[in-house]
C-alpha cells in the first residue's frame, strides 16, 4: 500500500465503518428514491413546462449542475463540520428543493422548477460523498467492499423510485405535483437515519495535517486515470439516461413503459454492488472499469440496433452495469491516492470534475435529441469509452513494478 494511501491506525475500526455503511446503504435509499423521481420526470415536466422542446431536459441539467457546482462547499463544509451534520444538511437540501418543486408545478412555472432541482442537486452533492464516507474508517480490505455496499442502497431506488412516480403522478389535481411531495417525505425519513452515524474528522480538522499540495496529488497517474474513467462512465451513463424517457415517449412508449425500464435501468445499476467490491478485490480495480467500460459500448450497439421496447431496456440495462463497474471501480482507484488528511480536497475535486461532465452531459443530451435524434445521443458514448480504455491500459503498462502512488 502506497504512502498516499495509508490510513490513519488509530481511526480504523472495521466495526464501526460496518456500522456506519449500513447506515449511508440506508440514506442512499432515499437520496435515490429522490434522484430517480427527478430523472424520471424531470424531462417529461419539462416538455410540459416549456414552449421551448429543446429546453426539455433544462431541469436534469439543474439538478446536476447544483450538484457539480456544491460538490466543494459541500466537502469543505464537511471538513468543518463533520459527516454527520453533512450529510443531515445534504437531505435538509433535498426537502427545500422537493417541496419547491411540487409548488412550481402546481404553478406551471419552468423556470422555477428548474431552481427547485437545483437545490435538489445540493443534495446529491452531499450524497455522493456516502460512498467515501464508508471508507474514511474502514481497512484497506474493507474499503471497497465498504463503497459497493453502500451503492447496494441503489436497488430501493430502483424498485421503489419509478413505483412511487406511477402511484402519485396524478393524486394531486397538478399532474407530478404528488411525486416532488413523496420525494419531500423520503428527504425527512433519510435526515433522522444519517443523524445516526458516527465518523470521525479528519486530522487536517485540528491543525495537525500532513496533507500534501493539491498539485502535487494531482500529479499522479492513478489518480488522473480514475478521475477521467469517473467522468466516463457517470458522464456517458447520464447523457443517455437522460434521453431515453422523452426518447421512449417520442417513439410511442407510454410513461409508464419509460418508468419500468428506468426502473430496469436503476437495478442494474446496483445489484452488481452485491459483488463489485469482491471482483475489485480479486482481479484488480483497472480491469472492473476496464470490463464498465465495454458495458457501456455494448449498451451503444443495442441501442442502434432499433427502438423497439427490448432494445431500450437491454441498453438501460447494459448502461447500468456498465456504469456500476466503472464508477465503483474509479471511486476505489481514487481512494488509493490520498492520506486521510488530504480527503476533503481530493474527494472534492473528483466530484467536482465528475459532475460537471454530467451537467455538460444531461444538457447536451436534450438538444442533441431534439435536433438530432436518440443515435446521435447514443454515439457519443463510443469516443469517452475507447479513451478510458486506453488510458487504463496505458495505466497497466507505466505502472508495473511501481506503488500505487506516485
Amino acid at each position: 500500500m502506497s504512502e498516499a494511501a495509508a490510513p490513519a491506525t488509530h481511526l480504523i475500526d472495521d466495526t464501526k465503518a460496518r456500522r456506519n455503511t449500513i447506515l449511508l446503504s440506508a440514506s442512499h435509499a432515499l437520496y435515490g428514491g429522490n434522484a430517480v423521481i427527478v430523472i424520471t420526470t424531470g424531462g417529461l415536466i419539462g416538455h410540459m413546462l416549456t414552449v421551448d422542446k429543446g429546453l426539455a431536459t433544462l431541469p436534469i441539467t439543474s439538478f446536476v449542475t447544483g450538484t457539480a457546482l456544491m460538490t466543494v462547499p459541500a466537502s469543505m463544509f464537511m471538513r468543518r463540520v463533520g459527516r454527520r451534520v453533512g450529510f443531515m444538511t445534504g437531505a435538509g437540501f433535498g426537502l427545500a428543493g422537493s417541496l419547491l418543486a411540487a409548488y412550481a408545478i402546481y404553478l406551471q412555472s419552468f423556470w422555477l422548477f428548474a431552481l427547485a432541482t437545483f437545490l435538489t442537486g445540493g443534495y446529491q452533492a452531499f450524497a455522493q460523498y456516502y460512498r467515501f464516507a464508508a471508507t474514511d474508517i474502514a481497512s484497506e480490505a474493507f474499503k471497497a467492499k465498504a463503497i459497493a455496499w453502500v451503492l447496494v442502497g441503489g436497488l430501493f431506488a430502483a424498485i421503489f423510485g419509478p413505483m412511487i412516480v406511477i402511484w402519485t403522478k396524478a393524486l394531486s389535481p397538478v399532474l407530478f405535483a404528488g411525486c416532488f411531495v413523496a420525494s419531500a417525505c423520503l428527504a425527512v425519513v433519510a435526515m433522522a437515519v444519517l443523524s445516526r452515524i458516527d465518523i470521525p474528522l479528519p486530522r487536517e480538522a485540528d491543525g495537525t495535517s500532513d496533507a500534501r499540495p493539491l498539485g502535487i496529488i494531482l500529479r499522479q497517474r492513478r489518480l488522473l486515470v480514475a478521475i477521467f474513467c469517473g467522468i466516463a462512465a457517470y458522464g456517458m451513463m447520464n447523457l443517455v439516461m437522460t434521453a431515453s424517457p422523452l426518447a421512449m415517449v417520442a417513439c410511442g412508449f407510454s410513461v409508464d413503459y419509460a418508468a419500468w425500464v428506468i426502473q430496469w435501468h436503476v437495478l442494474a445499476m446496483y445489484i452488481p454492488s452485491f459483488f463489485t467490491g469482491h471482483l475489485i478485490n480479486r482481479f484488480g480495480k483497472e480491469k472492473v472499469i476496464a470490463a464498465g467500460m465495454v458495458l457501456l459500448a455494448g449498451c451503444g450497439a443495442v441501442a442502434l440496433a432499433g427502438i423497439d421496447l427490448a432494445n431500450f431496456g437491454l441498453a438501460l440495462v447494459l448502461l447500468g452495469l456498465g456504469w456500476n463497474f466503472g464508477f465503483v471501480g474509479s471511486t476505489a482507484l481514487v481512494t488509493d491516492c490520498y492520506r486521510p488528511s488530504e480527503r476533503n480536497k481530493v474527494q472534492a475535486v473528483n466530484d467536482f470534475c465528475v459532475f460537471g461532465m454530467v451537467a455538460v452531459a444531461s444538457f447536451t443530451s436534450g438538444k442533441l435529441l431534439h435536433l438530432v435524434g436518440w443515435d446521435a445521443v447514443v454515439m457519443t458514448l463510443f469516443p469517452l469509452v475507447a479513451l478510458a480504455l486506453c488510458l487504463i491500459a496505458w495505466l497497466a503498462l507505466t505502472s508495473r513494478g511501481e506503488s500505487a502512488a506516485v
